[in-house]
């Protein structure tokens, strides 16, 4: 079977073939491949810190380039947007043409970006380049895993190697905030964007020493139209997303977003689906390993994504903790998710991939519905244990799905297979922050504009609207008030934040529920067996 065929849905053994077609036997295994592994992680890590370290520079920035607050939502999203727009035609470009040299131009066009960044003079170029970023974010991501699959041939070590890599985000999302907490402590805000330059230089020159070259032996001819609407309806969708919060949910322009983005990707699906040369082989969706196992990937950022978003707002404007402090109080979330992921390989050739994500999807509903019992001055041991019940819920969750995706695929389709994965978790975790931001800036405006028509005095609009709009905003306007005004005023935001966040947390607890029951109806318990006999 050539390795770009495609296996037909539901034959094991089709699927088997493809997926360890050309695999070199374990004598032949590249001795490199742990150095590899450690070059890989380092591009991830500098990928995923870059979505979560801005983030902690935003009030730095307004304040030095006099950004408004459309400008910083923009400075954050610019990313975004063009990263999971490019995903799947960059993993795609990634299998023609070979993976390394994706991994190569997008790392130099990070590092170049990047640089860039931290010399902008006033927002719009500060945005500009962060899209320049997305463009280079878009070509790494796909690459380290499509690499990764290649690489490691033998089925159980590519499960090990795939769980570390799992880690190696689930550790990134929770370090970014300390790490640009710790770089404004001593530095410029520039330093956040400046610190991937050395990153970047050692991933570059390690990976051209050690990372082997691999591509589609077959490439198929290429597919502009496809290409072309998969961006398109990529970008429209994730700017729906990022916008609703603030258009409205139900807003005509929100409404017609999401009706093209809809309808573009319904149309990529018909064109790939008839295409001679697909970019993506929408077969690969009728194969419950990559389908279902899509979903919780999906479902697992939702989650998390979101609630770190609540959180974050919750220890700096809530509990009082500093950026830094806050940022320091993730580490043992990171550090919990790096001991389980790779665990979580073990465990599967126990149990089989079915127990471990449903459980592991279980444990993140349970972490987010203890989440509601947190209150607005209970300290942060209370969150902690809601912290470490959700890290044990993704360290199991992401890894054991991630290689039932990549394991389902011919090797030749790596790329365009990580391509997927990435793109389940950007829009995952895009979904995640809008729809559990819009659930607490509805409850928390609601609340907050009852206590202040309560008051006996009467607080100007401009005020008002501040105080509504988030709790950081009411604990500015506090800070400027006599001090039992300011006490009152303070005391209401945070229990009206709580209230919202609890909302929000249990909406969150149940998607990942029902992520946890979609895996164990359709995700198989294991991979074929004879895919396990052949790759080991």
């Amino acid at each position: 079977m050539a390795l770009d065929s495609p296996s037909a849905p539901g034959d094991a053994t089709s699927d088997a073939a493809a997926s360890t077609a050309g695999a070199p036997p374990a004598a032949e295994l590249d001795p490199r491949r742990w150095w590899a592994l450690a070059v890989l992680c380092l591009s991830l890590l500098l990928i995923v810190m870059d979505n979560t370290i801005v983030n902690v520079a935003l009030p730095t920035i307004q304040e030095d380039l006099g950004a408004t607050g459309s400008q910083l939502q923009w400075i954050v999203d610019a990313y975004v947007l063009v990263f999971a727009g490019l995903l799947l035609t960059m993993g795609s470009l990634g299998d023609r043409y070979g993976r390394k040299p994706a991994l190569s131009l997008g790392l130099l066009i990070m590092g170049s970006a990047s640089a860039i960044s931290a010399w902008s003079s006033d927002p719009q170029q500060l945005i500009f380049w962060r899209a320049v970023m997305g463009i280079g974010g878009a070509l790494i991501m796909p690459a380290t895993l499509s690499i990764l699959t290649n690489v490691f041939t033998d089925h159980r070590e590519r499960a090990r190697a795939i769980a570390i890599w799992a880690g190696t985000s689930g550790m990134a999302v929770a370090i970014g905030p300390v790490t640009g907490g710790w770089l404004l402590n001593h530095f410029w805000w520039g330093s956040v964007f400046l610190i991937n330059v050395p990153v970047v230089v050692v991933a570059l020159v390690a990976g051209y020493k050690i990372i082997p070259n691999s591509k589609d032996p077959n490439p198929p001819a290429l597919d502009p139209l496809g290409a072309l609407l998969s961006i398109v309806g990529l970008v429209t969708l994730v700017w729906a997303i990022i916008e609703a919060p603030d258009q409205g949910w139900t807003d005509s322009v929100t409404l017609t977003a999401f009706g093209i983005a809809a309808v573009l990707l319904i149309a990529f699906g018909i064109h790939e689906k008839r295409s001679d040369h697909p970019m993506l082989d929408v077969n690969f969706f009728r194969n419950p390993r990559f389908s279902a196992a899509s979903g919780a990937i999906t479902m697992t950022f939702f989650a998390m994504f979101g609630t770190l978003f609540l959180f974050t707002q919750y220890m700096q404007f809530v509990l009082g903790y500093s950026p830094l402090a806050t940022g320091a109080r993730f580490i043992p979330m990171a550090a919990v998710t790096m001991v389980v992921a790779p665990s979580s390989a073990r465990i599967v050739e126990r149990v089989g991939t079915k127990a471990v994500v449903a459980t592991g999807l279980g444990f993140t509903s349970l972490a987010l519905a203890l989440g509601t019992f947190l209150t607005a001055d209970g300290g942060y041991l209370p969150l902690l244990g809601v912290l470490l019940v959700m890290s044990v819920g993704m360290g199991l969750t992401m890894a054991p799905a991630t290689e039932s995706i990549m394991g389902s695929l011919p090797l030749a389709k790596a790329g365009v297979g990580s391509a997927v994965n990435d793109t389940t978790r950007q829009v995952g975790g895009a979904m995640g922050v809008a729809v559990l931001g819009s659930l607490l800036a509805s409850s928390y405006g609601s609340k907050m504009a009852d206590f202040l028509a309560g008051l006996p005095m009467q607080v100007p609009a401009d005020a008002a609207a501040a105080v509504e709009d988030s709790v950081g905003a009411a604990v500015g306007v506090a800070s400027r008030l006599p001090a039992p005004a300011a006490d009152a005023l303070t005391g209401a935001a945070r229990a009206a934040y709580v209230d919202g966040m609890g909302i929000s947390l249990w909406v969150g607890a149940g998607v990942a529920l029902i992520g946890a029951l979609i895996a164990l109806v359709f995700l198989p318990s294991r991979a074929p067996s004879h895919l396990e006999d052949s790759a080991g």
